[in-house]
């Protein structure tokens, strides 16, 4: 092929030429201190120059430009020409052959059906950043050229080496990798390592990280025993993504364990938290469910700051979402939250999630709650069996572009001997001096017909009669006694209309009274306190039943 023919087509070539066919610029026109043409380069005297770029036949232009160049020509693809570039780093080319045998590097990049593609369609075509086989990293661009005297029509490869591109953009990823990985294991270090199990639930969660570079957020979760058989579940996400909505999160799930030991009511802890995120950071905000189950009572309690609903299902199957109230998220103050109940009885089975599980871009929120309402009416099994299959129903898979946690409770309904093993037993407790010989008796003959051990069940009916006493003493009616056995503990209870919490003290020698919750904290495996919903207090022990 001529390539010299190709030198007046490129761009700019006749407007120059014609330029200095009529104002040639002889050397006497030129100042001493003139600067000469940029295109002209004096080599050995003042009368020897190298001819201009534009001056150049085509191929002598290809010959010096750095870049990479190859021209092919035909249906085969047969090799016509490769400029220095090309040779030094590939190295020298059989001319004429089909691009599959002198192009082997093109033909391991895959770049050969690309080369039909542009003859075809007389379009460029471009492909980044290919590593070749010398190790270097190249951008392909082939461009179609015009047809010759023969009719056929040819490609030209050009080749740019991007190797410093590549490799900055790769240490980037790496560094980005690195990242996610810092932020992966500290939000897995700030998770429960291994949940509590409470005697009355059945309990399981899992994390799963979003997928992409940026998508490690501070989803969390947690489930504390309270005492008294009660038992808080928490779930919240912060707001953001890497270490620092790890961090946050962390501060938030410790402050969380700390605030739940007052035994406070959700709306509460939540009032606490608000508080608190303003003060880890003002520019971020989280939102947090906080819920308590009290087996006595049936329901569990709740309070949301901007979280997703709670979902239940119950022992027929009908899933329920709780309703409001819902407060603005942690971090914004200015807002009084409040509580609210939804049932969870025996046989029923509670999920709660964070926005990772149902949101998509390409649908309504309110969609994706109600894809998890129907995935969570047909789940069935335990709860680790619910959670995995809740996650894989919502499509949830490891390149998610955010991270997802779900904790799952069952409360299960509990027959035949299992059922003997969780029994539940209650006093009114009307005042006046008989009270306390009426609980003790109560009491005895309760823990009598759970057949518990005597020691056992001596200890049992003194901390009755000295919870009853303190009651009797400090609180105000309606007073009522309540044991409760589970497979692991016994739990008395005693409530009054009273709402001043005992403390315990030292009592002094010549003191009559003071006594009674130090020898209830001497002798019972843990005791507590808290205030009831409705105005006064509940004061409880428990005792770990000993092992089969």
């Amino acid at each position: 092929m001529n390539f010299t023919r190709w030198s007046a087509r490129l761009p700019g070539t006749q407007r120059r030429a014609a330029a200095r066919t009529e104002h040639p610029a002889s050397p006497e026109r030129r100042g001493e201190n003139s600067v000469p043409a940029a295109r002209a380069e004096q080599l050995t005297d003042d009368t020897t120059f190298v001819r201009a770029v534009d001056e150049l036949p085509v191929r002598e232009v290809l010959d010096r430009v750095p870049a990479l160049v190859a021209l092919i020509h035909g249906p085969d693809h047969r090799l016509a020409y490769v400029n220095d570039a090309y040779v030094t780093a590939f190295g020298v080319r059989p001319l004429g052959e089909p691009a599959r045998h002198a192009l082997p590097e093109l033909r391991e990049l895959g770049l050969l059906p690309l080369l039909d593609q542009v003859l075809r369609s007389g379009k460029s075509r471009t492909v980044k950043s290919r590593k070749a086989p010398d190790g270097r990293s190249y951008t392909f661009t082939c461009a179609p050229v015009a047809k010759n005297a023969d009719g056929e029509g040819g490609v030209l490869v050009f080749a740019t080496d991007v190797t410093d591109h590549a490799e900055a953009a790769e240490r980037l990823r790496a560094s980005e990798r690195r990242q996610r990985e810092t932020a992966v294991t500290l939000q897995r270090s700030l998770l429960p390592q291994e949940l509590e199990q409470p005697d009355d639930l059945r309990i399981a969660a899992t994390y799963q990280p979003g997928g992409t570079e940026a998508a490690v957020g501070g989803d969390w979760y947690d489930v504390i025993t309270l005492g008294g058989g009660r038992t808080a579940l928490v779930i919240g996400d912060v707001m953001g993504r890497g270490v620092r909505a790890a961090a946050v999160m962390g501060q938030l799930r410790t402050a969380v364990r700390a605030y739940a030991r007052l035994d406070l009511p959700p709306h509460e802890i939540l009032q606490l938290l608000d508080g608190l995120a303003a003060e880890i950071d003002a520019n971020q905000i989280a939102t947090c469910v906080y819920a308590i189950h009290d087996p006595n009572e049936g329901r569990l309690l709740y309070a949301s700051a901007g979280h997703l609903p709670i979902l239940v299902r119950d022992e027929n199957g009908t899933v329920q979402r709780a309703d409001e109230p819902t407060g603005p998220p942690l971090g914004t103050g200015g807002w009084m939250h409040a509580s609210g109940s939804i049932p969870l009885g025996p046989g029923s089975t509670a999920v709660l999630y964070t926005d990772g599980l149902v949101e998509r871009r390409d649908e309504d929120l309110d969609e994706g709650i109600a894809a998890l309402e129907r995935a969570l009416a047909g789940a069935m099994g335990t709860p680790q069996v619910i959670c995995d299959r809740l996650v894989r129903t919502a499509g949830v898979t490891a390149d998610h572009d955010d991270d997802v946690a779900v904790l799952v409770l069952q409360h299960p309904a509990r027959t035949g001997p299992d059922g003997e093993l969780f029994r539940n037993a209650a006093l009114e407790l009307l005042g006046g001096v008989e009270a306390a010989p009426r609980a003790r008796a109560f009491a005895s003959g309760v823990l009598t017909s759970w057949r518990f051990p005597p020691e056992l069940h001596d200890l049992g009916v003194l901390a009755a009669s000295e919870l009853v006493a303190n009651s009797l003493q400090h609180g105000t009616p309606p007073m009522r006694l309540r044991l409760r056995r589970t497979d692991r503990r016994l739990i008395i209870e005693v409530t009054d209309g009273d709402d001043h919490l005992p403390r315990r003290r030292r009592a002094e020698a010549g003191d009559e009274s003071g006594r009674g919750i130090a020898i209830v904290a001497t002798i019972a495996s843990n005791w507590g306190s808290r205030r009831t919903p409705g105005g006064g207090k509940a004061v409880w022990c428990e005792f770990v039943l000993p092992k089969a």
